[in-house]
């Protein structure tokens, strides 16, 4: 049956980190988070659907003069065109439906910033956010969830229409058929994040009865895998990395892992090439090395993929001792992740504000290639969960959920570490969402929800049920409009 676009809005609030989060060339202390509503009709009946994402400075866009006020509001704009472009669309498939509407935005993109058009990873967002409100409408209407939606048909995809090499294959022949019943939670180390708590001067402790250091995260937590931020400094990363691995080994943590991210800090691979090889020099750092799990975008999206740069004799696939190296920001069109794996990037990062179909497809994707190359004793393709700061009570569960059912057994998260759980959000809605998922969320010593992490893992049994993550319907109706949002109305606690 066809399905159609009513119409839809969007809702805001402000958020306040309880932590600084400095990555890259950024450090968030604040930042509004979007709520995008949709109606849709499908098989006559109306439906609607719900997405969130936080709106962060320096990613999107990795320009240092863009104040922060410019980056919102662009991105406020590509989420404003997604609506007003796919109100009124109808097509057969949600698949369709999410093809032409990414077409439409796109060609909308090329003709902002006076006519030289804006980064696709900025364009794009705003077309993430409907096409996710779109798939939970379209649950909430069929009561299905996520995963029967994806494994049931009920998308419509067309997968070789999206790669030639698999032509004959639905998503059931690559996905796992189960969600799984849990994932490992890899905990953010950030640039500015405390080691230990000696480190914390005594009056800026915070008494929020969350862990601050790393060292009290994995004791709180129970945390076996780490992502960690990095400078592209040598002699301040190495210092850092030192101490991490001294205090991991102290800790006796049991199968440790970790992945680096470089945010974007090189741009030319000889001089990541000999970062790399200064880090890999260190003796204290070869037994915590051994346990590296990938590293993330060391390049700049202005030359990941560019062949130029990174091709030929003195590119990639030329260093036979290169890490394993994941694209992320670089992930922002259809055809990246190919490109990336033929320049000798071993994989790419799913989170939800980069599109839902499109992380289906690359899971697709990779789990082809990786067909025989562990029998062969090749090393597998990856594709990692990575995060966006994301909390409840809708942008972190939907990710999780989607970020299950690709197969994905470690996703990076933060947002409950800079985040105080759903403080900022009113009573109702934290009520609602421990009756909902009380195996993901508990109460914390102050009252309000926080997340749950357990052996350094999340439970993901309550979203199974769920249309895209949320067992509950959220009333936007208690944030701030958009329009008000701009004309200086920023509410409090979430309440408009």
């Amino acid at each position: 049956m066809p399905i159609e676009v009513l119409g839809g809005d969007i809702h805001l609030i402000e958020l306040q980190t309880r932590l600084p989060f400095r990555y890259g060339i950024a450090t968030m202390t604040e930042a509004p988070q979007a709520f995008v509503r949709l109606r849709i009709r499908v098989d006559g009946i109306e439906s609607t659907g719900i997405a969130a994402d936080l709106l962060p400075p320096k990613w999107f866009t990795k320009c240092a003069d863009t104040s922060f006020e410019t980056e919102v509001s662009e991105m406020l704009a590509t989420i404003e065109a997604a609506v007003e472009l796919a109100t009124g669309t109808r097509a057969e498939t949600p698949f369709d439906l999410w093809r032409d509407l990414s077409e439409r935005q796109a060609d909308w993109g090329r003709r902002q910033g006076g006519g030289q058009g804006w980064p696709s990873l900025l364009v794009n967002f705003g077309m993430t956010l409907v096409e996710r409100a779109m798939i939970e409408a379209l649950g909430r209407a069929r009561g299905l969830s996520w995963f029967e939606l994806l494994h049931g048909g009920g998308l419509g995809i067309r997968l070789a229409e999206c790669d030639s090499r698999l032509v004959g294959l639905e998503v059931s022949d690559l996905l796992p058929v189960r969600m799984p019943l849990e994932v490992i939670a890899r905990h953010t180390v950030g640039m500015l994040d405390p080691l230990t708590d000696a480190e914390i001067v005594r009056g800026d402790r915070l008494d929020d009865g969350l862990p601050e250091s790393l060292v009290g995260c994995v004791s709180e937590y129970g945390l076996c895998h780490l992502k960690i931020k990095l400078s592209g400094e040598i002699d301040s990363d190495l210092e850092r990395l030192c101490k991490i691995a001294s205090l991991i080994e102290s800790l006796e943590v049991e199968g440790f892992g970790f992945s680096l991210d470089c945010n974007e800090q090189f741009r030319d691979p000889g001089l990541f090439r000999e970062y790399w090889e200064r880090l890999e020099s260190v003796v204290d750092l070869r037994g915590f090395l051994g346990q590296l799990l990938f590293v993330e975008q060391p390049f700049h999206r202005d030359v990941a993929l560019d062949c130029d740069v990174m091709g030929g004799d003195c590119g990639l696939a030329s260093w036979s001792g290169r890490p394993r190296m994941i694209i992320d920001e670089s992930d922002a069109e259809p055809d990246s992740l190919r490109r990336a794996l033929e320049l000798g990037y071993q994989g790419t990062s799913h989170k939800n504000c980069k599109g839902v179909f499109h992380g289906v497809v690359n899971a697709c994707l990779i789990a082809y290639l990786n067909r025989g190359r562990s029998e062969s004793g090749l090393s597998d393709f990856v594709i990692s969960g990575e995060d966006l700061a994301n909390i409840g009570p809708v942008s972190l569960l939907q990710d999780l959920a989607v970020a299950g059912s690709l197969g994905i057994r470690s996703v990076e998260r933060n947002g409950h570490h800079y985040f105080a759980g759903l403080s900022a959000f009113p009573d109702s809605i934290g009520d609602r969402m421990l009756e909902c998922h009380g195996d993901l969320y508990h109460r914390s010593r102050d009252g309000w929800p926080t997340l749950s992490i357990r052996r350094g893992r999340l439970s993901l049994s309550s979203l199974q049920r769920a249309p895209l993550g949320v067992g509950f319907e959220l009333d936007v109706e208690r944030f701030v409009g958009l329009e008000s949002w701009r004309g200086g109305v920023r509410g409090s606690g979430g309440v408009a």
